[in-house]
């Protein structure tokens, strides 16, 4: 294989055209990536999540819900922007950044999470064709084996065709939910008290299940590689439209993820929890709708919802499969292959825990991949926060501080929940006596140490050595410079001028820069005689009362063209007053003429330009005869 740096997703990389005159158009362009991760947000792991939570708990962790958003949009744009700015998914990040021994155990922890995710889907799907046909479970994987290979031939007929597909999906599932809300008539008073962030004894165990169904680690590396198949400039400008757009697509798309986990936990909690219904299983949710709501549209819609869910998120697990493997290991497997090898990772637990326990031990399976999910959420947002604040990696477009430290914060909430839980069950575990404490303790103590470990290294070592750039392996020096072109605004142009004739090929540079930006012109012209290098403006003679009648005349004129002109009179050393009145009128540009003196002549008519140049930061334009340059 060659030494270059593989594309993220490269059958699709850069597939999708954003090129378009109308910003309607180019939004619609971009729109897509955010609703593929979307899905993972609202897949059956969150059904069993949110129903449990509103079953026991009633309206009360609406605002786990919110505040797990907030945490997914935060977390989704970064994501976005580490794939659009450096060209990297998370995963190819991590491996240019981390030893191969810390990524091949960052590779295995998120393929853990991938099965757990895919564990999810596999049950939402085996339940909703249950649901809808009466096929019992234990068929229903038989037919899960298959139905993920449908999608990947819908991978086929391109990117845009594929998001469509998902997109008609959620609608779906958002459809159903509406009719279930309306049937369910719920205490609106009561979600609005559920905005109140408070925690019921026992529900910290669920609040982490919706957080980790919520903040996926998976879709922070999904989001990367998909954002890459929009065909953007490595135009610094080019690329912070691009940021900007899909923040759009990410905002929109994951509050949609919110209403329909939202309306999920409020179905339960108007339904069940106001009933005293402890609910144990998806299938027991589904049997009472009719009953309690009084209609058969409801278990229908519910059944509807929980297939498209399982399926829609089917497919954007294949991709985030593929995506870590081949950005940790560099592994290319076929599509059909590797989605063959995760889906029986998912169907075994599924399979050996429906034949052993029954049923009903599929809800409970559920709740777990949560759960795991959850675990392996500060192994994804940790890298991911470090690059997108280091400007070695990311240039000009690296988290400004407020997002740095919302970020950690972040990271902190989810650290610190995932602490307490396992911390929890470690204890328990470790306290019920038998084989299950010699297991906690000889084996999953070790573990538990390991990863922390694994953890501590990968948050503090960046801090001991400091942020480093990415060296690429193709050298492509060319990239990296068009990655740092923005586009500049000019809102205030200096225009020095000298009285002479030549002046009239300076302003025509500045008429035609202030045209163009639609930038205010300031007329500067310095009063050098003698007498005024020595007195200043006390010196005012009929030389001065000429100069400023010039400048008024000018100002007149262009004012009466349709330009914003101001004329500035001073006295004393051109350069030194240019400068004074360049940082006193706040000037974005400077614009003087030059006489094209050398040696002999600079020292007989002065020199100008170079010093002027040297004393300011912003751009200087320097006009002789015909020819332009600009310096910086």
């Amino acid at each position: 294989m060659s030494t270059r740096q593989r594309a993220s997703l490269e059958e699709v990389h850069h597939s999708v055209s954003v090129k378009h005159k109308s910003w309607l158009r180019r939004l619609f362009a971009f729109v897509g990536p955010a609703y593929l991760v979307s899905v993972g947000y609202m897949d059956p792991g969150n059904w069993a999540t949110d129903i449990e939570g509103g079953a026991r708990f009633g309206y009360t962790l609406i605002w786990v819900l919110l505040m797990s958003n907030w945490m997914a949009i935060l977390l989704q744009t970064l994501s976005a922007r580490l794939g659009i700015v450096t060209g990297r998914d998370l995963a190819q990040g991590c491996r240019a950044e981390y030893p191969p021994v810390i990524n091949f155990i960052l590779w295995i922890l998120c393929e853990i999470a991938i099965a757990a995710c895919d564990l999810a889907e596999v049950l939402g799907t085996i339940i909703g064709l249950k649901l809808l046909f009466g096929l019992p479970l234990i068929w229903g994987c038989l037919v899960t084996v298959f139905d993920t290979f449908l999608l990947l031939y819908i991978q086929r007929f391109g990117m845009r065709k594929m998001e469509a597909f998902i997109v008609m999906l959620v609608a779906t599932i958002g459809s159903c939910f509406i009719i279930e809300i309306f049937l369910a008539k719920p205490d609106w008073g009561g979600i609005a008290s559920g905005f109140i962030p408070h925690l019921e004894p026992g529900a910290l165990y669920v609040a982490i299940g919706m957080l980790g169904a919520t903040v996926m680690p998976h879709n922070l590396y999904l989001h990367s590689a998909l954002v890459q198949t929009r065909r953007v400039s490595h135009l610094g400008d080019e690329k912070a439209t691009a940021c900007w757009y899909n923040f759009i697509d990410s905002a929109v798309a994951l509050n949609a993820a919110f209403f329909v986990n939202a309306a999920i936990l409020i179905m339960a909690a108007a339904t069940f929890w106001t009933q005293g219904i402890v609910v144990n299983e998806i299938e027991q949710a589904h049997g009472m709708l009719e009953t309690l709501l009084g209609s058969s549209i409801a278990p229908t819609a519910f059944g509807l919802a929980l297939l498209c869910a399982g399926q829609s998120s089917t497919l954007t697990g294949t991709l985030a499969g593929q995506i870590v493997m081949e950005g940790f290991v560099h592994i290319r497997l076929s599509p059909w292959l590797r989605r063959l090898i995760t889906r029986s990772l998912a169907l075994i637990p599924a399979a050996s825990a429906i034949l052993i326990f029954g049923e009903q031990a599929s809800y409970q399976l559920l709740i777990l991949s949560q759960v795991i999910l959850s675990l392996q959420l500060p192994f994804a947002i940790i890298p991911l926060i470090h690059f997108t604040s280091e400007k070695s990696k990311m240039g000009g477009f690296a988290s400004p501080g407020w997002v740095k430290a919302v970020s950690w914060g972040v990271a902190a909430i989810i650290v610190a929940l995932n602490g307490k839980l396992v911390f929890d069950a470690v204890l328990e575990w470790a306290s019920a006596g038998g084989w299950l404490s010699v297991l906690t303790i000889g084996v999953i103590v070790p573990i538990v140490v390991f990863c922390l470990a694994i953890l501590f290294w990968i948050t503090v070592m960046p801090w001991i050595r400091g942020g480093r750039a990415w060296i690429r392996e193709d050298h492509n020096i060319a990239e990296q410079v068009l990655g740092e072109i923005k586009h500049e605004t000019y809102n205030h142009i200096g225009v020095a001028l000298e009285r002479e004739p030549h002046d009239s090929q300076v302003l025509s540079r500045a008429v035609t820069m202030a045209r163009r930006e639609s930038a205010r012109l300031t007329l500067i012209h310095v009063v050098d005689t003698p007498q005024t290098q020595v007195y200043g403006e006390q010196a005012y003679g009929h030389h001065a009362e000429d100069d400023q009648t010039y400048l008024d005349e000018l100002a007149r004129e262009l004012e009466a063209s349709g330009l914003s002109v101001g004329a500035i009179l001073r006295y004393g050393n051109p350069v030194d007053e240019i400068v004074k009145a360049a940082k006193e009128e706040e000037l974005d540009m400077l614009i003087l003429g030059s006489h094209g003196h050398r040696w002999m002549g600079d020292l007989l008519w002065g020199q100008t330009v170079d010093p002027v140049r040297h004393a300011l930061t912003i751009p200087v334009m320097v006009v002789r005869a015909q020819e332009t340059a600009l310096t910086t």
